[in-house]
């Protein structure tokens, strides 16, 4: 049978949904997990990867097991062995055909970070500080020529292994909570650290470092040299992934 798993984790402590050279992945520790829970070499795969230090609010991964354990009590079950930092929010049978990946329509990323001129220790593991003054409303209007189907290459990192650099951005909302600014983009799809390098970009527009065109600019040339800085990754969480 196929299982269909969305995971809550912390990724401070883990290089990202893979395990990479220089440490393990959220992938790895749970395939341990189930293995031991259900007796049988377990596989899972997820909706998609997660950079190291990156968090995950819903990520959604599949695994095919022979078990008798309801589903419902595999999560429950699993998470008495898995560590703190990671969870299975809840576990369902799928349709054979069900892809964790393949089968994902859009995903929705939200980037915290918190304006303040002195760190905040209770803060900064899951959250990017902001040195004001930062004007939001210029962040907004910039943020407006992102939405819709564009090429992104300039918003993307090197290191990229996709065949096509254009994604479609539904909505890309920025909100205010007492001294958090958030910022949630939804999408079909995102390349690597590319929701990062949108918020950096953005940031720099609000501080006054960049014009409110250069994301239009960016659009337009293909060129990442002339965009902010890449955000770092505490501050971002897969929040969603939404199939048809």
């Amino acid at each position: 049978m196929r299982y269909k798993i969305t995971v809550e984790y912390f990724g401070k402590n883990y290089s990202g949904w893979q395990t990479q050279k220089n440490g393990i992945g959220i992938q790895h520790v749970l395939e341990s997990a189930l293995s031991e829970l259900l007796a049988q070499p377990v596989k899972v795969v997820g909706s998609g990867r997660t950079d190291a230090g990156v968090h995950a609010m819903g990520q959604v991964a599949h695994f095919d097991a022979q078990t008798p354990i309801p589903p419902e009590k595999i999560a429950f079950a699993a998470n008495t062995v898995l560590p703190e930092d990671i969870k299975i929010k809840s576990c369902e049978p799928a349709p054979p055909d069900f892809h964790a990946q393949y089968g994902a329509k859009r995903k929705t990323y939200l980037y915290k970070t918190y304006v303040s001129r002195s760190a905040s220790p209770l803060r900064d593991s899951h959250y990017a500080q902001i040195i004001p003054p930062v004007d939001i409303e210029a962040m907004r209007r910039s943020a407006k020529a992102l939405i819709g189907k564009h090429d992104f290459i300039a918003f993307s990192a090197s290191g990229r292994t996709v065949k096509t650099t254009v994604r479609e951005i539904y909505r890309l909302d920025i909100t205010e909570n007492g001294d958090e600014i958030y910022f949630e983009i939804e999408g079909n799809g995102f390349l690597y650290n590319m929701v990062r390098i949108i918020v950096g970009t953005l940031v720099y527009v609000g501080k006054g470092k960049l014009p409110e065109s250069i994301t239009e600019e960016m659009l337009a040339s293909g060129s990442r040299v002339t965009g902010g800085k890449t955000f770092p990754p505490q501050g971002l969480y897969l929040k969603d992934v939404t199939y048809q």
